[in-house]
């Protein structure tokens, strides 16, 4: 496994030398020394995939297509060994690497293979005597900054799109989690990637990242992460207008009518939540019962989140794994605190798992609260296994608590009435809606938020238009007719 920064094709070392530790998150013991990219690294990064862009831009659309596919299959030979590899850098339970995570990793690197040749312009009808038509043009260089919480997944939500559209690439995994980046590099280069057409460069986000944002080589910057982190990247791209993409938090509102199926909302709203040890930013991490169902719901669902296999990731049997470093277990165990400060109730969890077995690692139980809705557990990001409960009597009360909150990404709510379901996920103000589910995703379908969730979408043709600028040519199409004619 390489170690190194990749940059024009090859594995490098950085400019100044120096190195980041990757820790395993089941017991803290040291997995890498990664190479830290600087200043001067993004510097080369940025150099590199500037000159790849003419003639990758260039490229048939088709070809471009047929290497994104390629490594697809690549990923889908290697699954065994990325698998495995998230796991032993992120936490992530081997059973959802080996079933979502690399899979849908797969997915991606195809739907946008695919897409490559299929981003159509357009012919405007105009006044006659001439032609006017719009073609979809890449942008040039784009700057990726992709989080520790999904790196091998969001890899390709980032570089697919970019890639099928004829963009070069510097993305910046984060340094707590570099290592399936790195791997998917090495595929690249070994089905056939020209040099520079993708670069990797780990590095802290205040030297790397802010360097990145600022660079004026660098024609987009596409970042997923913190709403505070977004914000600055907002204003270091001030410097060459750059385009800016963001993916920030969330605090999904997790809606329970009285007349949901419980099982099945029971099951949902714990997988919405707990899953990655709810490290994600769509997660549902309020929990919005109807009073009516209130009791019994929270019976069945505090014995299942009671009942979540925690342990090391690597068994094959864990449910739920460690949190992905240190410094987030305390950030996590802090809501708590604030939680009881606040008055709320903790009705399971709320401290680390009691294992001796488990005891150096980073690990939290699922933690289930009761609170009120304008609780700090129920505003801010908690970004852990914590469930923020309350209840609600009607369905405007509903409506208005989940709309409560400055985020806008996710939400999601549970009801067998037809006409309720469609008039609920029209008024949640939220960039997507699950209903009588809970996190879906595919390539094809757009994921992104409003308000402090950030801008511009992932996947789908939504993320074709966005990794691409619109070209309006105009044609003179009758020779006797001057140019500055008035018509």
């Amino acid at each position: 496994m390489q170690t190194k920064l990749f940059i024009g094709g090859a594995f490098v070392d950085a400019v100044e030398g120096t190195t980041i530790p990757v820790l395993n998150p089941h017991d803290g013991s040291p997995i890498a020394d990664i190479a830290e990219a600087r200043a001067a690294d993004i510097d080369r990064a940025v150099a590199a995939a500037r000159a790849a862009f003419p003639a990758w831009s260039r490229m048939a659309a088709a070809d471009r297509g047929r290497l994104l596919l390629k490594l697809a299959d690549r990923i889908e030979e290697d699954s065994a060994s990325l698998a495995r590899l998230e796991s032993l850098d992120t936490g992530h339970p081997l059973r959802d690497t080996r079933g979502l995570d690399v899979p849908r990793t797969a997915a991606t690197f195809r739907y946008f293979g695919g897409m490559a040749d299929k981003v159509q312009g357009s012919v405007v009808p105009v006044e006659a005597g001439f032609l006017n038509y719009v073609q979809r043009t890449p942008l040039g260089v784009v700057g990726q900054i992709v989080p520790w919480n999904f790196p091998l997944m969001f890899t390709s939500w980032k570089m697919g799109p970019a890639l099928a559209a004829g963009n070069t690439v510097v993305l910046k995994p984060a340094e707590l989690t570099p290592l399936s980046t790195l791997r998917i590099a090495e595929l690249m280069a070994e089905v056939g990637f020209p040099p520079g057409v993708v670069n990797i460069v780990p590095g802290y986000g205040a030297t790397a990242g802010q360097h990145l944002a600022e660079h004026p080589g660098v024609d987009k910057i596409a970042f997923t992460g913190s709403t505070a982190t977004g914000r600055r990247i907002v204003q270091a791209s001030a410097g060459n207008l750059k385009r800016v993409q963001l993916e920030l938090g969330g605090k999904g509102a997790n809606i329970v009518f009285e007349d949901a199926f419980l099982p099945a909302a029971i099951n949902g709203s714990a997988f919405a939540i707990f899953h990655n040890q709810g490290q994600a930013c769509i997660a549902g991490s309020r929990l919005l019962l109807h009073e009516k169902i209130a009791d019994a719901f929270l019976d069945g669902f505090l014995k299942l989140a009671a009942s979540i296999r925690v342990g090391d990731p690597m068994d094959p049997a864990t449910e739920m794994g460690p949190l992905t470093s240190r410094q987030h277990q305390e950030r996590v165990l802090t809501y708590c605190r604030i939680a009881h400060q606040e008055g709320g109730e903790i009705l399971l969890g709320g401290m680390p798992p009691q294992d001796y077995a488990l005891s150096k690692g980073f690990y939290l139980q699922p933690t289930v609260v009761r609170a009120q809705p304008q609780d700090r557990v129920c505003q801010e990001e908690v970004f852990g296994p914590f469930v923020a409960v309350s209840t609600f009597k009607n369905e405007e009360e509903a409506i208005a608590i989940a709309n409560g909150t400055e985020y806008g990404l996710g939400g999601g709510l549970w009801t067998q009435h037809l006409q309720r379901a469609h008039r609920v996920a029209n008024a949640m103000r939220s960039g997507m809606v699950w209903i009588n589910c809970y996190k879906r995703v595919n390539p094809g379908s757009p994921f992104g938020g409003i308000g402090q969730s950030g801008y511009g979408r992932e996947m789908g043709f939504e993320a074709m238009h966005d990794y691409t600028d619109a070209k309006s040519v105009w044609v003179n199409v009758d020779a006797q007719i001057p140019p500055w004619y008035p018509r």
